[in-house]
């Protein structure tokens, strides 16, 4: 047996490692809404904390290959559409070349500085859907998700918008944003944290996971609502 000092470090080292841990606030959630799926590549991740996923993606090949990815996760369902802050509204929705990870309605800008082998391969002319129409079209009951994570490529704060008369039965908001305009028009990092600002939540982890020589910087963003007890 270990002597209490090797416990008593090894509690230590774990507790450290959770603490940086940005997906750290999914040990106090039942379930996850999760927009700009792709193709589902934190399954097993959710899957591993007993977590309730509904997933939405806007790409419809990408879609199909999601669903195949989650039927092995009974608790993990898919959506098809594309988010925003109204409903009915026209897009034209650009599609990567790097597996379609960094598509977007918005044209790349300064993205290119950070991953200039990233192109344009296709353009799908789309409609818009608010968060709550979608989760209403689909009979979600929203009682059963108290995480949002959003990743759609600059379009995180019409995501956000668009369900304002739903943000406040998330306990959690997890977010990807950049300080720089890496696509034409998309929001940053400091327009989210004021947004969410007025919505009653508060930025409790802030975690760098890509930068360009310190200038252009890309975070995910984890929000707690302030009634919340941490």
């Amino acid at each position: 047996m270990h002597s209490p000092f090797i416990r008593n470090s090894l509690r230590a080292l774990r507790d450290f490692f959770s603490f940086n841990d940005p997906d750290r606030f999914l040990r106090d959630v039942r379930g996850v809404i999760h927009v700009g799926a792709n193709t589902g590549s934190e399954r097993e991740h959710y899957h591993r904390r007993n977590l309730d996923v509904v997933w939405i993606e806007p790409i419809p090949s990408v879609y199909e290959t999601l669903i195949s990815n989650l039927r092995p996760y009974p608790r993990q369902k898919a959506l098809l559409g594309l988010i925003t802050d109204c409903d009915g509204k026209s897009y034209t929705f650009n599609v990567s070349s790097n597996a379609a990870v960094s598509s977007s309605i918005f044209k790349l800008s300064d993205h290119k500085v950070l991953w200039p082998e990233v192109h344009y391969v296709e353009s799908i002319p789309m409609e818009s859907k608010t968060l709550p129409t979608i989760l209403q079209d689909n009979n979600i009951d929203i009682r059963h998700y108290d995480a949002l994570v959003l990743d759609t490529q600059g379009s995180e704060l019409l995501v956000l918008k668009g369900a304002q008369n739903i943000l406040s039965q998330f306990q959690y908001i997890k977010t990807e944003a950049a300080d720089f305009e890496s696509y034409q028009g998309c929001c940053k990092a400091d327009e989210i944290g004021f947004f969410l600002t007025t919505m009653g939540f508060e930025e409790i982890r802030r975690t760098l996971f890509h930068t360009h020589k310190g200038s252009r910087n890309y975070y995910d963003l984890v929000y707690r609502r302030k009634d919340v007890n941490p």
